[in-house]
This record gives structure tokens, C-alpha cells and sequence, in this order.
């Protein structure tokens, strides 16, 4: 969803200003009295959407998240295939487009995040993602590989920051790395023989 459309719905721009403080103040040292002045609106209109702080990351996380959760329902009925794999990082690379602010926050909010409930759905989300990735029987190297490639997607984004380029050109270059780590813990003699099916990926 575009930032424009997102303004236009209070839910959403509830959401969009309480992230941008929970970033820049923390999400301890921030009350929702600061995000409803912030919004110029009442504690009671706040309220009538979101009662705690906690409701409103939970809820940024079910809506920046159901990419992520779109693409692991596809990929887990797709051949387990290279090209598969190379797929759902593309895929991934996209949904963590939208998700940015939502990586922002968890990684300047580190301790809050462990403290709810937010913190286990995105280790469940992570822990499935790698064992689409990985084989069943991979070696512990190719493990290290493959989780390797989806942390650098996380982190790449905030590290390559400083970095001058292009935002879309730097995006392709983390996806490129991630791409190379997966391939080479997929190495031709350990995939698994690909379906006639599997020819092409479907949509």
C-alpha cells in the first residue's frame, strides 16, 4: 500500500506516526499521548482504534507481515527446488520493501521487542523461511548459508544506509548476495531432482 493511501485511513496513520516515534524516542519512552498529539487527535479517538501501545505494534506486525506470511504459504507448496529457493528471496526481497519502517523499530527497539508477543512470531516467521531454504539433511556450512542469507537481508538494509548508491540499486546487490549464499549451500550434487513440473515456477 502507498504511503498516500496509508494517510488517507486513521487506523494506518496511527500506525505510520506511533512507528516513527517508537524509532526516534524508543517504544518505553513512548505514550500514546505523544502519538495522539503528534496525530492532533483526541486520547479517546485513539483509543477507539488502539488500547495499548502493544496493539498497535501487534498490529503493525499483522499488516507489514502478511507478505512475508503470503509468500511462506506459497512457497511451502512449491517444489523444493534451487529455483524455489532463489524465488522466495526475490519474493522476500520485495516484502521487506513495505516492512522497512517495521525492521527499523525492531532493531532500535531490541528489548521491548523481546518483551512481547511480537518477538515470537517473527522467530517462527525466520525459523520457517530458513527451513524453506535450507535441505533437511544440509550440512551444519550450508545451515550457516542459508540463515546467513536472510539475516543479511535484515541487516544489509540498515547497514548499507551510509553507503552511497541507488536505494533500489543497493536492495539488488543485498538480494544478489543472499542469492549467492543459497545457491552454493545448494550445490548440484546435494539438490533434489527437479520435477518436470518444476520446469518454470509458478505465480
Amino acid at each position: 500500500m502507498s504511503t498516500q493511501a496509508r494517510r488517507g485511513n486513521t487506523r494506518q496513520r496511527i500506525q505510520d506516526v506511533a512507528l516513527e516515534l517508537f524509532s526516534e524516542h524508543g517504544y518505553d519512552k513512548t505514550s500514546l499521548r505523544e502519538i495522539a498529539e503528534k496525530l492532533e487527535v483526541t486520547k479517546a479517538a485513539l483509543y477507539y482504534h488502539f488500547k495499548t501501545k502493544e496493539d498497535i505494534v501487534i498490529s503493525l506486525f499483522q499488516d507489514l507481515g502478511r507478505p512475508c506470511d503470503e509468500l511462506i504459504a506459497w512457497a511451502e507448496g512449491q517444489p523444493r527446488t534451487l529455483e524455489t529457493k532463489q524465488e522466495v528471496l526475490r519474493r522476500y526481497s520485495e516484502a521487506l520493501r513495505s516492512a522497512e519502517p517495521l525492521f527499523r523499530f525492531m532493531q532500535e527497539n531490541q528489548a521491548a521487542v523481546r518483551d512481547l508477543s511480537i518477538g515470537e512470531t517473527f522467530k517462527s516467521r525466520m525459523l520457517t523461511l530458513f527451513d524453506l531454504l535450507k535441505e533437511p539433511e544440509s550440512e551444519l556450512t550450508d545451515q550457516v548459508r542459508c540463515i546467513t542469507a536472510l539475516f543479511s537481508m535484515h541487516a544489509g538494509t540498515f547497514a548499507m544506509q551510509n553507503v552511497e548508491g541507488d536505494p533500489e540499486e543497493k536492495r539488488k546487490a543485498i538480494l544478489e548476495v543472499a542469492t549467492e549464499l543459497v545457491t552454493a549451500a545448494n550445490p548440484p550434487h546435494r539438490r533434489p531432482a527437479r520435477p518436470d513440473s518444476a520446469q518454470t515456477v509458478s505465480p
